[in-house]
């Protein structure tokens, strides 16, 4: 079995969207037995932990992306690793009639649906001075409209019905402004207003809706790390057991928030224009 550190310490993780060779369990391991999962980006990154973590825990899971051969690939991997049934399905979360069809797909397979994570994503650096009207467009399509778009989905076809949890993937980009990244910051931020209307709004349904403010993508490469508190780089393992305690029933009564998994990264991090001047010009 792998060893778990205490307190600070990260548990293993690989860099590659390979499942883990072998897990230590701190959550009970039939603590979603009988639930299913719909990820959108499950196949790649973030998604990919996740969508193992939550497999690993007896959760069954639908894993969604405009790149059927990727989540076909990783829907392989995840079923030969822990055991569990992982459905592959295409869909553009900018096009709801793709997320009804995919959504349809997986209840025929599955029958209901308790979990969606909202991780589909898009994002590149770029000054909002040289960002174009296309670009900044498509970023708040993919995120913000496509977020929306399947959770609005997922809502008619089955948690209106059966109670359960959504949790969106944002950022803490708009905590500060962070240079390069206003389309993305943008479109973060209001996911995380929409986490807070849907949870107001759909509560009475029995239906969580929260947010998860993951580690930048820049400190998965292990840059910068040494300006946030806990001195270290985040990885997709500690992210991914962060959702599960979101979607477990530990959390049964948190909704309309957002937990921030950065290490205070966006505290104490450093948003000042010459040290991005290498990265592109302002």
């Amino acid at each position: 079995m792998a060893h778990l550190g205490f307190a600070c310490e990260p548990p293993p993780d690989v860099d590659t969207d390979d499942c883990l060779p072998e897990y230590s369990y701190m959550f009970t391991p039939d603590i979603l037995k009988g639930k299913v999962a719909f990820i959108t980006g499950g196949g790649s990154g973030i998604g990919f932990r996740i969508t193992e973590i939550l497999m690993r825990h007896g959760c069954q899971c639908v894993i969604a992306s405009r790149n059927f051969q990727r989540v076909s690939e990783a829907a392989k991997k995840l079923c030969a690793a822990t055991g569990q049934r992982c459905l592959p399905v295409t869909l553009d979360v900018r096009q709801p009639q793709t997320i009804s069809a995919a959504v349809d797909e997986a209840l025929r397979e599955f029958e209901k649906i308790d979990i969606l994570v909202n991780g589909a994503a898009g994002n590149f650096l770029c000054p909002a001075s040289s960002l174009s009207f296309n670009g900044y467009k498509t970023v708040i399509e993919i995120d913000t409209l496509g977020t929306f778009n399947v959770s609005k989905v997922l809502y008619e076809k089955s948690l209106r019905e059966h109670g359960g949890v959504i949790v969106n993937i944002t950022a803490t980009l708009s905590y500060k402004g962070q240079a390069l990244q206003m389309h993305a910051g943008t479109a973060k931020a209001a996911i995380e207003a929409m986490t807070k209307h849907l949870a107001v709004e759909w509560g009475p349904q029995r239906i969580r809706v929260v947010s998860i403010a993951p580690v930048p993508s820049n400190l998965e490469a292990n840059q910068y790390f040494r300006n946030i508190p806990l001195q270290r780089a985040g990885n997709k393992t500690e992210i991914a057991h962060s959702v599960l305690y979101l979607v477990s029933p530990l959390s049964s009564y948190v909704t309309g928030t957002t937990l921030v998994v950065d290490g205070g990264d966006w505290m104490t991090s450093d948003n000042s224009f010459p040290s991005l001047l290498g990265i592109a010009k302002l």
